[in-house]
């Protein structure tokens, strides 16, 4: 995967943070799931463009298994799904 501009990168960042903080708070007491997909979306966003933020999500899936698992499940991760096919290929043999 190529590396997006750096002035893309921050404007992606910007989004991702904007959408997290700001709009998924103001949108969660209308009905239905908005304000968490939105949260997800902006969480995305976050991971895919910032160094400190996927430190901090590694540091806590290594702390947290269970809520590391969750979230990558959730974000559709590569990693993940390597990780759940190499489990059920260990589990098979």
């Amino acid at each position: 995967m190529r590396t997006p501009h750096p002035l893309l990168r921050i404007a992606l960042l910007v989004t991702g943070w904007t959408l997290f903080l700001v709009i998924a708070p103001l949108a969660s007491p209308l009905p239905g799931p908005g304000g968490t997909v939105i949260a997800a979306f902006g969480l995305i966003l976050i991971l895919r463009n910032s160094r400190w933020a996927r430190h901090r999500f590694v540091r806590l899936k290594a702390r947290w298994p269970r809520v590391g698992a969750f979230i990558d499940r959730i974000l559709v991760r590569g990693s993940a799904k390597r990780r759940r096919t190499r489990a059920k290929g260990l589990a098979a043999n």
